[in-house]
């Protein structure tokens, strides 16, 4: 375990306890977040190692990286991803002023599969083998470990991706300055993320999917995403709801909370979270964000 003496978005070293929780997915252990009392960042402290995170995500159960599980959960999660790919597609299209795309977290790469089907040069990173190896397989993708970033010096990518990744990455900054480097001046990033300040993660506390401890390690609001793209150089010009992410989110953390699914109660939270956001600000249960350079 490590233990970060300041807060990982602004660097000021004043922070407090926000929340004790669990792994409620696999190992049931208790981590706590806290909260930073200058930027309002929430984060992980202390967190598990870099070298020790891989163990957390050891489970054939874990979603993202799934490739034929056919119960119930897995199911909804697989119609969800492929609805959400053709809209994911139309903001890169959208976007992006070039064809070249990179994906950083691309998983077992349906997403860059279906942008290379509509005319992209894509590459993809994934630090999961098995994942990573089922795109290259599957699909023919140029799907890379996580290293071959440091491969990576030129501003080339008219387009870089990150799908519900940021949360997870170590080494935060280290990560926004690559970004920056090896993307072009009018180039675009797009970064999804959850959001705590949304209302279900609000009603739902410590048994949010969404914090999904110890693997997100960040736990970011629209704020503080303004914050660390201030940081970068990068200015925030569209904030896109997620509206699905609400009721995927509300089922898993009644099973979290109560023990067992429950589709009518995910159903009911995921309308008053989307109702509660239209209201409130825009804050949804997700948020993708697009960044720009910051213009000089």
């Amino acid at each position: 375990m490590e233990k970060l003496a300041s807060c990982p978005v602004c660097g000021k070293a004043d922070f407090t306890p926000f929340l004790q929780s669990n792994d409620f997915f696999l190992t049931k252990e208790e981590y706590t977040i806290v909260i930073c009392n200058s930027c309002g960042m929430k984060f992980v402290n202390p967190r598990p190692k870099a070298s020790e995170i891989g163990k957390y995500y050891e489970s054939p159960d874990y979603i993202s990286h799934d490739t034929g599980k056919k119960d119930s959960l897995n199911f909804l999660y697989r119609k969800a991803r492929n609805f959400s790919i053709k809209k994911k597609y139309k903001l890169v299209e959208e976007h992006s002023r070039g064809k070249k795309l990179l994906d950083i977290g691309c998983g077992t790469g349906e997403f860059i599969f279906f942008c290379k089907n509509n005319g992209f040069e894509v590459t993809g990173i994934e630090p999961g083998e098995n994942p990573r190896s089922f795109a290259q397989t599957k699909y023919k993708l140029d799907v890379y470990e996580e290293t071959y970033l440091n491969n990576l010096f030129q501003p080339e990518f008219d387009v870089i991706t990150l799908w519900h990744v940021l949360e997870h990455v170590h080494l935060l900054h280290e990560r926004m300055n690559k970004i920056e480097e090896i993307m072009k001046p009018n180039g675009t990033v797009i970064i999804a993320v959850p959001n705590s300040d949304s209302w279900d993660a609000r009603y739902y506390g410590k048994f949010w999917a969404a914090y999904d401890l110890p693997r997100h390690l960040y736990h970011f609001s629209r704020e503080t995403m303004q914050v660390l793209a201030k940081n970068h150089a990068l200015k925030i010009t569209g904030i896109i709801p997620m509206k699905l992410d609400a009721f995927y989110i509300s089922l898993l953390s009644e099973k979290y909370a109560k023990g067992k699914k429950n589709y009518f109660r995910a159903v009911i939270n995921g309308l008053r979270s989307n109702n509660f956001a239209r209201k409130n600000e825009k804050n949804y249960s997700s948020l993708i964000f697009i960044l720009k350079k910051e213009k000089t």
